[in-house]
């Protein structure tokens, strides 16, 4: 067993030029897989759609630690966990009942555990943002009375508040205490838990037809239209949540998944070339456009739920429609754009569109995202047909589209300080895996940590998704990371950078072994160029023995400024050997690595 710790960035190990790499470079194609791109599935709790109702805390734990296991496998990096679907909530709150949709035997029943608590901690556990899903307006499902509620709903509490729409009954948006009741329940939610984003879907006002004319008439001030009104209602709630939570904790997202169309282009030409059948301006009464333009939200999903051949609502029209206007809209601050995807459609013949039988519509559309420049990744809806896989679609996802990890997207513009690299990081090897405690004491500024690591002892690129091995939250002490996916005969570099509360990485990343390589001088140099002196040439091998027997000649003189001269010229031999392939890349990199490292220490001499 080996342990190594590294304070700091330090003159004189193993390291190439690109470990001092900044970390947010671009990627050099759209098709590689990103560094940074938003894996998000929805868990919808909602009529027990992902969640089955019914079970005690050992069973509901056991599921929600497979679940994320399984997610995190699959390289998804973010939960939306419904925790708010009808008026209810899935925590202990003192302003809404408990779900029915945790024990199935009715609401207001108290399961006897925290099962957003047991989410949160779980997702994060293995390095996945939780974003905290709440439906403000709906109070039940089609097939639930008022009599259904418990007398403590706010429905029944305030019933002048509730207006009943076809077979459901909604909290009615344009009163002004329903504005302050809703905000509230978020206040509560983002005060009580550690939760990295709060989340609203599509549904707002629910038709044309919402009883509301005595509400517009008493609360409409000068508001002529009432569709106008309605939007400004919906906006408010929009901006007034936003900013509480950022109020209560800055860092804290806040984002919305409209339906797909916000108007067609035959209703407005600044709308998209659809011709769907409910627009969210004109049908739910959301402007999404006017959030993007107000900065009051901090991301945008549309659902955009249809195929690429869909002549009405075509998904390439839209997904191009979207990131022009999230991209020329934003004039508070930039808002990140995901896209929702219709996950649920694979294998079905929805809208009478075949595309959906064939298992490479959802990866395409995927690759068409990050072809498209704008789009920072996609949401997925949602976990069941995720883990059901119909088709195979998934591990076309998995093997092809998400084969390494990815970090979720920054929010810089809610605070752009880079934070410090760890403390202190070391490495131990155990057999078949490695653990990577971090210390991180005193440090106030990480809210995560990425682990990446490398063959052998130097770090490389740090820009390279496949480097990622995991993501850990921040503890108060120290933290471990237990990597169990190594060669136990092969020496590791491990380096860890920061994450801030806006998800801004450092600079830079701290380094750790599990084999404490050896202080490079010329005389290793040679050892190493002995053991590849079968593939060389008599007169490369030569060439480059003499070059670092010069070199050890002045490092005996203590020449400082000679040595440094004369590696630097032996890596413009080696850089010229390796591009007239007279030796191997791999040769070269070492060489080129070490020769960087003992400039770096005789520079540092003089």
């Amino acid at each position: 067993m080996k342990k190594s710790i590294v304070r700091f960035l330090l003159a004189g190990v193993l390291l190439s030029s690109m470990f001092f790499f900044h970390f947010n470079d671009v990627s050099a194609a759209s098709t590689n897989p990103p560094k940074h791109e938003m894996r998000a599935s929805w868990i919808s709790t909602v009529t027990n759609i992902d969640l089955k109702a019914g079970m005690n805390e050992a069973d509901y734990t056991a599921w929600v630690k497979s679940t994320i296991k399984t997610l995190e496998e699959k390289n998804f990096n973010t939960v939306v966990f419904q925790v708010k679907p009808t008026a209810d909530a899935l925590y202990p709150s003192k302003l809404a009942p408990w779900s029915r949709y945790i024990t199935g035997k009715g609401q207001g029943v108290d399961p006897g555990y925290d099962p957003l608590q047991i989410m949160l901690d779980t997702a994060h556990e293995h390095g996945m943002e939780l974003h905290a899903w709440i439906n403000p307006y709906r109070v039940t499902m089609a097939s639930q009375s008022l009599d259904d509620l418990t007398d403590d709903n706010i429905a029944k509490k305030q019933p002048e508040w509730v207006v009943k729409h076809g077979s459901q009954y909604y909290l009615n948006p344009g009163i002004p205490g329903v504005q302050e009741y809703l905000v509230e329940t978020v206040k509560e939610l983002v005060e009580n838990y550690d939760v990295d984003a709060v989340h609203m879907d599509d549904y707002f006002y629910p038709g044309k037809d919402f009883s509301d004319q005595a509400t517009f008439e008493e609360f409409g001030g000068d508001f002529t239209d009432i569709g106008d009104w309605r939007r400004n209602n919906v906006s408010q709630l929009v901006s007034s949540i936003n900013d509480n939570i950022k109020t209560i904790k800055p860092w804290v997202q806040f984002g919305i998944s409209p339906s797909g169309i916000w108007r067609n282009s035959s209703d407005d030409p600044n709308g998209s070339d659809t011709q769907g059948g409910a627009p969210h301006y004109d049908a739910l009464y959301a402007d999404s456009l006017q959030w993007v333009r107000e900065g009051s939200i901090d991301y945008l999903t549309p659902q955009i739920y249809w195929s690429r051949q869909l002549a009405i609502a075509n998904y390439s029209i839209l997904l191009d429609w979207w990131s022009e206007k999230v991209d020329t809209q934003a004039q508070v601050h930039p808002v990140n754009l995901y896209i929702g995807m219709a996950d649920y459609k694979v294998n079905t013949n929805s809208n009478n569109d075949n595309t959906w039988y064939n298992p490479r519509e959802i990866p395409e559309q995927i690759l068409d995202n990050r072809a498209n420049g704008k789009v920072k990744g996609q949401m997925h809806f949602t976990l069941r047909d995720i883990l059901n896989n119909p088709i195979g679609y998934q591990d076309i996802v998995s093997e092809e589209i998400y084969p390494s990890k990815a970090l979720a997207p920054a929010t810089a513009w809610n605070g752009a300080e880079k934070p410090n690299k760890p403390n202190e990081v070391s490495a131990e090897k155990n057999g078949d895996s490695v653990t990577i405690t971090i210390d991180n004491q005193n440090q106030t500024d990480a809210k995560k940590y990425v682990i990446y690591r490398f063959a052998g002892n130097k770090a490389g690129d740090y820009n390279n998704p496949e480097n990622i091995v995991g993501v850990i939250y921040s503890k108060e002490g120290s933290i471990t990371f237990t990597d169990q996916n190594i060669d136990p005969n092969q020496s590791y570099t491990y380096g860890v950078s920061s994450i801030s509360y806006n998800g801004v990485e450092s600079d830079e990343a701290t380094v750790a072994y599990t084999d404490e390589p050896e202080e490079i001088t010329s005389s290793t140099m040679l050892s190493t160029l002995e053991n590849y002196q079968g593939e060389l040439s008599e007169q490369v091998y030569r060439s480059l023995t003499l070059h670092l027997t010069s070199v050890g000649h002045f490092e005996q003189q203590q020449s400082a400024t000679k040595v440094v001269k004369h590696m630097e010229g032996f890596k413009q031999l080696i850089d010229r050997q390796k591009d007239n392939q007279l030796i191997s890349a791999e040769l070269h990199d070492i060489l080129s690595a070490n020769a960087d490292s003992l400039i770096l220490k005789w520079r540092e001499n003089k």
